[in-house]
């Protein structure tokens, strides 16, 4: 039967083939844009799911309270993994780790020096994840301190194709390691990734403060037992730091690992169920609309030559077929087509899947073939099909065999109409929609990015701090600045955009409430710092110089002078403890950590340079960049000899703070094109209906005198109308939604009317342009062909 369907469907295809070609591009187009968002939601959604256990994984969180509010934060005490693991019941595994995300080292082998990001963490790292060892064990890996577990990529970069296991590797031109294992890659969707990893107790070693329980700069992670209670653990890990010492106000609790990526969003010490999930919820939205723009194509399309099958189904009908025998023969040609469709589907998606990749950063692949995406383009198939397809079958069906054997004029119900003239609103109130959506994105991203950030991001040149940066800085800025090139350098111990959060405990200040305990940023720089990062000093001054003369002084922001109050100037002193502090100078205002703050939150720097992870270079303005960068590389090696280069501009860093709505508005601007794309598929073929039903009436027109012009605009005329229907039903539900979209932003653009105008004017010209090359054609066509039968 279904063969007969597929013949059926070639027939009509060979026949008609420019609407053939449009049915068939617009399904195509319409499944290839719908499988490749579905691919990066299926990435997002399986984010951290290669680990086996990953549903029985949490990480350790703290939550503190400041000002009357709950912070939440990542860090926690080293001496807590193992007591948890100690006194816990339920907990299975406990991991530690650095705090910060990876750290970079340089690896050598002989000549060859790699720069590779790493962690440092506790044996039972490796079982938790279930990495796969190409060589050695994971059961051995840690036996001493000097051991090493490298990638398989990084040891093909260090050691070829041999067996590293027992080599020797020189960590930071200071100490050889030997290589234990070597582990598969991990997925690319994975929070947790490596290059390396060294045994834990060497952080502990570099850093004795991580000793103490009041001490938070260690990740913690647990992994229950698969019957463990794990709210009951919960419950006991609440208050454990608070009865390990005393002061201590903070509570701890478990993140599941299902939810680092997608929920990570916390509100008052809370997780809310925010993150970036609402962008797969949007664009897996976005999939379904694009695909339910090709089934309204596909409808208005197949209802557009159904006048030119009417003796069909009439014959079909006399000859013994019922209704259902031709709905479902209608439905079997739809679903044959839109087969073909899937098909080619299926190659756009091969064609366009490396820009693809490109565009959003991952590293998906087209695989039809396996079970999931096998079953998901059946889905796909056999849904567009029916959808597609039952609104033109039930419609040919429902000819009467008498009127349409007799030659009488085949005449659409009203209904007929109200469902086209529907579709064809639905159709461009979403496209037009998608527009509006696109444009308030950009306009927020913009709008954010054009604000007063209290910094010159420009020519700004970041590095990490290693080898003999820090010891010799004094020496490596003259040589810099001597280049010609570098206007300024400085040290600084946070990136002046990613800053974390200290807490304020210990700070006091005359006038202050025992009672008032806030979030206060803490950083050390040296001098010359905000002249290099182009900051602006509004009372007092910043540092002078580099020695120790500058520890007890401080500079603070305005918002933490608006919080000391009228007390904050120049030469006032504040305590931490029992160490007092001058306050020598107040700079305005900047924007670190959230780019979308309304404020900035209060700051304390201090003239430290002994404690430094970034070093800041600013590029004279006048400086061929090229140039620059190469006689700045050549200081830094003769300086920092046995490390290599490696830098990033801060307009690099600062674009990073946007990846996301970037790629967000990227991504909805192409398929809101693409939607507009198929919605005038679908306007062409309803005009192409309209010409073909009053072909006469233009005939008649034609004969009387009318001319080309005022033909066109009749047949446009209604087609506008629609569109115009579709702004006014657009309008509202855009603004509505963008409302939502931007209040989880602070710091936001208002929604300007003109947003909403121009994609309204846009739609129209649009369509215009789409009806008229129709219409036009129609109204040029000679009239005696279609009066030759009167």
């Amino acid at each position: 039967m279904f063969r007969n369907y597929l013949l059926a469907a070639f027939r009509n295809l060979r026949k008609n083939r420019g609407f053939g070609i449009l049915n068939i591009a617009g399904l195509g187009v319409g499944i290839a844009c719908a499988g490749l968002i579905l691919l990066w939601v299926e990435d997002e959604m399986e984010y951290d799911h290669s680990v086996p256990g990953h549903d029985h994984i949490s990480r350790v969180m703290e939550r503190q309270l400041h000002d009357g509010k709950f912070g939440t934060f990542t860090a926690t005490p080293a001496p807590l993994g193992p007591a948890i693991l100690a006194e816990i019941p339920g907990i299975r595994r406990v991991v530690r780790t650095n705090n910060s995300t990876q750290l970079t080292q340089s690896l050598e082998v002989g000549d060859k020096v790699i720069t590779e990001q790493g962690n440092f963490g506790d044996s039972s790292l490796l079982s938790m994840l279930s990495l796969q060892f190409i060589h050695g064990a994971a059961t051995h890996a840690f036996d001493q301190l000097h051991s090493i577990v490298i990638s398989q990529t990084l040891a093909e970069k260090l050691f070829g194709n041999d067996d590293p296991v027992g080599r020797s590797v020189m960590v930071e031109h200071r100490d050889n390691y030997t290589v234990t294992g070597v582990y598969k890659d991990m997925p690319a969707n994975s929070t947790i990734r490596f290059g390396w990893l060294e045994p834990f107790a060497n952080f502990e070693a570099a850093m004795p403060w991580s000793k103490f329980w009041d001490a938070n700069g260690v990740a913690t992670y647990v992994e229950l037992a698969p019957n463990a209670d794990a709210a009951a653990v919960d419950r006991q890990l609440r208050h454990f730091l608070a009865a390990k010492k005393d002061g201590l106000k903070t509570e701890c609790f478990l993140f599941p690992m299902n939810s680092w990526h997608l929920f990570y969003h916390f509100s008052d010490g809370q997780p809310d169920g925010k993150g970036d999930i609402r962008y797969v919820r949007l664009f897996f939205a976005i999939a379904l609309i694009i695909l339910g723009i090709a089934c309204i194509n596909f409808m208005n399309l197949s209802t557009a030559k159904s006048a030119e099958r009417a003796k069909e189904v009439g014959v079909r009908k006399v000859m013994g077929a019922g209704r259902g025998k031709l709905v479902r023969q209608f439905v079997g040609e739809s679903l044959a087509l839109s087969m073909i469709a899937a098909f080619i589907g299926v190659v756009i998606m091969y064609v366009v899947i490396p820009a693809f990749n490109q565009l959003v950063g991952k590293q998906l692949t087209v695989d039809p073939l396996t079970p999931v995406h096998l079953a998901a383009l059946a889905g796909i198939w056999l849904v567009t099909g029916v959808v597609a397809g039952s609104y033109p079958a039930f419609y040919l069906s429902s000819f009467s065999p008498i009127s349409v054997l007799n030659a009488a004029r085949l005449r659409a119900g009203s209904w007929a109409a109200f469902i086209r003239k529907g579709l064809v609103v639905s159709q461009f109130s979403i496209s037009i929609l998608l527009i509006i959506c696109t444009t308030i994105i950009y306009q927020q991203i913009n709008f954010t990015r054009t604000r007063d950030w209290g910094i010159d991001r420009n020519n700004l040149l970041i590095t990490e701090v290693r080898g003999n940066i820090q010891p010799h800085f004094g020496a490596l800025r003259s040589d810099l600045i001597h280049t010609g090139v570098v206007e300024n350098a400085a040290l600084s111990q946070n990136s002046v955009l990613n800053m974390g959060w200290w807490s304020d405990d210990g700070y006091q200040w005359p006038g202050k409430l025992a009672s008032k305990n806030v979030d206060i940023q803490n950083d050390m720089v040296t001098a010359g710092f905000f002249q290099t990062e182009g900051m602006k000093i509004i009372a007092g001054r910043g540092f002078r110089d580099d020695t120790h003369s500058e520890d007890n002084n401080i500079v603070i922001n305005e918002s933490m002078a608006k919080l000391i109050g009228d007390y904050a100037r120049p030469g006032a002193v504040i305590h931490i403890h029992e160490r007092a502090l001058t306050i020598i100078g107040i700079v305005h205002d900047y924007v670190y950590g959230n780019a979308y703050a309304s404020s900035a939150g209060p700051v304390i720097i201090y003239g430290a340079p002994q404690a430094a992870n970034y070093l800041t270079i600013k590029i004279k303005s006048s400086a061929d960049l090229a140039l620059a960068l190469s006689k700045i590389g050549e200081v830094m090696k003769a300086d920092n000899p046995g490390y290599p280069f490696e830098y990033q501009f801060m307009d690099e860093q600062f674009d990073k703070l946007f990846k996301t709505e970037m790629l967000t508005g990227q991504l909805a601007g192409i398929f809101s094109i693409l939607a507009i794309f198929i919605s005038c598929l679908g306007l062409f073929g309803l005009a192409a209906y309209s010409a073909s039903r009053r072909a006469k009436e233009i005939g008649i027109r034609k004969v009387l005198g009318a001319s080309t012009q005022g033909l066109a605009a009749l047949l446009s005329r209604d087609f506008v109308k629609w569109v115009l229907v579709a702004c006014i039903m657009a309008f509202p539900v855009g603004w509505w939604l963008m409302s939502i979209w931007l209040r989880d932003y602070n710091y936001r653009t208002p929604i300007h009317w003109w947003v909403f105008a121009g994609a309204g004017v846009a739609a129209v010209l649009i369509a215009l342009a789409t009806v008229c090359v129709q219409a036009v054609r129609a109204a040029v066509a000679n009239p005696v062909r279609s009066l030759r039968a009167e």
